[in-house]
């Protein structure tokens, strides 16, 4: 997980259903009684901690390198699932007849040997003073101080008011950063100020700064961005990418040609660009900089193949509600490798993040594959990569589906559930990890009465695990409901349930190794999960959406 979770699961029945779930009315939700019997409990025994010991040592080895998104392991990862898949005799759901929905990704190459800043005749070094964050060329011009760059007419907000910025370099500040947008938007900017048309009635730094005729941007970080600038290599030293089809990247070949260089410097540099001048980055107006900078940005976009992983376990050929789909998903990538890293590991295996989640949903399908009777709905299985570079491979999946998505009843996702907090354990950073039998459930009733009380009622009824709610709270400062690939379901109106146990100091480090797993509470989890879905696949109508999600969580950036 970057900031995201995803598993779902279902299984057949030796005896009748034991949801009794007749109507959706909350009144029904109220007097429901969800009861596990012998048979599935049985079914769910067919998970077991050995088999997600031996899945997850395989995904999570060196030889898949991180599973980076795209990557020859990740690669090697999708194509073990879907031979396992076969094996068990899914049906492939993916583009034409295959388990592969195939998503073209560009990203840039730099060529950092011929990558270059000098700001007032003195050198920077690219890595360790500056990255190169968007297009490709070449600009030797005097430097702008523009704020934050945004123009918002029905603010009165025009960032480069009193000075021109054509043919210059011009230097953006501003105290809060994102990654696909940075500056972000001014604070108390709303969607309806920029309902208007772009570049006419509101324009962002970009946007603007090209409108305008300016020749490159050097954009300051924030102070806080510094203490730990190392780690942005994987971002913008030329790994940044974007999926075709998605934020308005276009399908097809590329034609590489010059652009606007953009460049992100340290924020100590900005001593060196304010050295002497009459404003520095907290200034309220614009202001010529009396210094000139050249800069060289040297990259070609590249298009790379890489793929979600589809099946479906189809129900009762005689089931009225065959063609209704439970989903259940988890994301396979991690964040790769990093030659540049400190020590000697220089592979983030990802076992628990999201190795974990990977290898319970395919525990699911294997039991499923197993069972003496199909559910009454279907399951769809989806294993989603570049969760780690922004859901990117949950958003494809929603926006081009290989599915009819109306027929999905509810996603059901498993993001990083191998970890427990040991006793005595003091570290300040395992401070929220869960206990042995705690996990956290986010989202469940959210949207969904019906889905929120199968979700709780199957959970008391078998394992009684501790269901934490505390990330439920449409507050919660980690944002966690917006930080894996559920989100992108619950945008598309499908009720959704995430399950998490929680951040840990190897949590994005190389040290997610797989011997630290806890695979007892990871079978206790993966088993419930299974059960959870095959209540709701029983279900006699799907789950009503009954609910809107809080304002709060209306919207990701």
């Amino acid at each position: 997980m970057r900031k995201r979770f995803f598993i779902f699961f279902i299984l057949l029945s030796f005896i009748l259903p034991s949801a009794a779930l007749a109507k959706d009315s909350k009144a029904d939700v109220k007097s429901t009684t969800v009861t596990i019997t012998k048979a599935e409990r049985e079914m769910a025994e067919a998970i077991t901690a050995e088999q997600l010991r031996e899945y997850l040592t395989f995904i999570s080895s060196d030889a898949m390198g991180g599973r980076d998104t795209p990557s020859p392991g990740l690669d090697i990862t999708a194509d073990f699932i879907a031979l396992m898949l076969k094996r068990w005799g899914l049906k492939p759901a993916g583009d034409n007849g295959t388990f592969f929905q195939t998503m073209m990704v560009r990203k840039n190459k730099l060529d950092t040997s011929k990558m270059a800043l000098k700001i007032g005749g003195e050198t920077l070094v690219y890595g360790k003073n500056y990255y190169r964050a968007g297009g490709s060329g070449m600009a030797d011009a005097p430097m702008v101080f523009g704020k934050d760059g945004w123009m918002v007419k029905a603010k009165g907000i025009d960032a480069f008011e009193g000075v021109d910025v054509k043919d210059k370099i011009v230097v953006l500040y501003s105290e809060a950063f994102t990654r696909e947008i940075f500056p972000p938007r001014p604070k108390g900017i709303t969607d309806e100020d920029i309902k208007g048309e772009k570049g006419v009635d509101w324009a962002d730094p970009i946007t603007n700064l090209k409108m305008n005729g300016a020749k490159g941007v050097i954009i300051l970080a924030p102070k806080q961005i510094d203490r730990f600038w190392g780690r942005l290599a994987g971002l913008f030293g030329g790994r940044g990418m974007s999926i075709e089809g998605l934020k308005g990247v276009p399908k097809g070949p590329i034609k590489n040609k010059s652009s606007m260089p953009v460049i992100l410097v340290k924020n100590s540099i900005g001593e060196k660009i304010f050295a002497d001048e009459s404003g520095n980055e907290s200034s309220k107006n614009a202001f010529d900089i009396q210094k000139s900078t050249k800069m060289s940005v040297v990259a070609a976009m590249q298009r790379i193949p890489t793929r979600n992983v589809v099946a479906i376990w189809e129900g009762d050929a005689k089931s009225p509600v065959k063609d209704e789909m439970v989903a259940i998903g988890a994301h396979y990538d991690h964040v790769g490798t990093d030659e540049n890293a400190d020590g000697e590991d220089k592979i983030w295996n990802g076992a628990d993040d999201d190795g974990s989640g990977t290898v319970g949903v395919l525990a699911i399908a294997e039991a499923l594959s197993k069972a003496k009777k199909r559910p009454k709905r279907s399951v769809l299985f989806v294993w989603h990569a570049g969760e780690e570079k922004g859901l990117l491979g949950a958003e494809y999946f929603n926006k081009y589906p290989t599915v009819d998505i109306k027929k999905v009843v509810a996603q059901l996702n498993i993001d990083m559930i191998g970890r427990s907090k040991k006793p005595g354990d003091t570290n300040p950073k395992n401070r929220e990890l869960s206990g042995p039998n705690e996990v956290y459930v986010i989202g469940s009733e959210m949207m969904s009465s019906t889905l929120g009380a199968v979700t709780k009622q199957t959970n008391s009824s078998y394992m009684n695990m501790d269901y934490n709610y505390k990330y439920d709270d449409p507050k919660d400062p980690n944002r966690f409901f917006f930080r894996s690939d559920h989100y992108r379901y619950a945008q598309n109106g499908i009720p959704v349930v995430f399950w998490f146990s929680g951040v840990h100091e190897d949590y994005h480090q190389p040290s997610d190794h797989v011997e630290k797993i806890d695979f007892q509470k990871l079978e206790k989890i993966v088993r419930t999960i299974f059960l959870t879905t095959w209540e709701l696949a029983e279900l006699k109508e799907r789950p009503a959406v009954d609910k809107k999600l809080p304002p709060e969580l209306r919207r990701r950036s």
